[in-house]
């Protein structure tokens, strides 16, 4: 008689099952971890329950009692420091001027709580007029987006706009001069109002005429640079000063650029 064949007892391939459901599990269990990566008490407080829906309370949870309310406690404090809003803006608008070669039309600095902008009158206007122009609207549109998340911490946008003497000898009409100056300011300004991105009480809009020159009028370049439209953009907490004291610190800042520029320039020449 021949021997009966003994049993394999393997199941076939019932060990994929118990394979299958080890994996699932430790899927599980990761998800969770990445769940309770911003950590709290009442996250915490639910997992326990979940685990041990029977116990009255919660007593193996600890407590920072220094802890700040928003704070997490396994976030170190010595995490790197978050970007300036008012650096983001800046960069935001330097790399939208050097992108699109606009370097001697926009000017951007920025100071101790502002941000000064200024603008070729040839970016927004044509000559004598006050009708923006399709460039100066998408310029525009660029600055609204950038200051779109920041607006909380902005004190006050103040448009300035500027005309230039036409004759280096003979002022302008004082009337439309400063009608126009002043109505540029104005456009500028209502386009952003009706961009809704900011409280329309911390918009401001001011027209200086031929009266606040930045060069002279001997050249046409000269007067070129005198028509312009500026924009100062203040923060919560800066300290009020007048339009002169930002003018020179804007200035300053300029000079330390350029200066910086030459050393880097030099220096990769050596």
């Amino acid at each position: 008689m021949g021997r009966r064949k003994k049993s394999s007892g393997g199941g076939g391939a019932n060990w994929m099952d118990t394979y299958g459901d080890m994996v699932t599990l430790l899927l599980c269990f990761f998800v969770l971890l990445y769940s309770m990566s911003d950590i709290n008490k009442e996250k915490f407080e639910i997992l326990v329950k979940a685990f041990n829906p029977s116990a009255a309370e919660i007593s193996q949870i600890v407590i920072d009692s220094n802890e700040q309310p928003g704070e997490d406690p396994l976030i170190s404090s010595e995490q790197p420091e978050q970007i300036d809003d008012f650096d983001e803006l800046f960069y935001t608008l330097s790399q939208y001027i050097e992108q699109n070669n606009l370097q001697n039309d926009i000017e951007v600095s920025k100071g101790d709580g502002f941000a000064f902008i200024t603008f070729r009158n040839n970016i927004f206007f044509d000559g004598d007029s006050y009708v923006l122009k399709q460039e100066g609207k998408e310029t525009l549109d660029i600055l609204a987006g950038a200051l779109n998340n920041v607006t909380d911490n902005i004190k006050e946008i103040s448009v300035l706009g500027h005309t230039s003497q036409a004759s280096p000898d003979i002022p302008n009409e004082p009337v439309s001069d400063r009608f126009l100056s002043s109505n540029r300011a104005t456009e500028v300004l209502l386009y952003l109002q009706q961009k809704n991105f900011i409280d329309p009480t911390k918009l401001v809009a001011s027209g200086y005429g031929q009266f606040r020159p930045i060069s002279k009028f001997d050249t046409a370049e000269e007067r070129a640079r005198n028509r312009r439209v500026e924009i100062l953009i203040t923060k919560t907490d800066d300290v009020e000063r007048s339009l002169e004291e930002y003018y020179a610190e804007s200035e300053s800042i300029k000079v330390e650029t350029i200066l910086d520029s030459q050393q880097e320039a030099a220096q990769g020449t050596q």
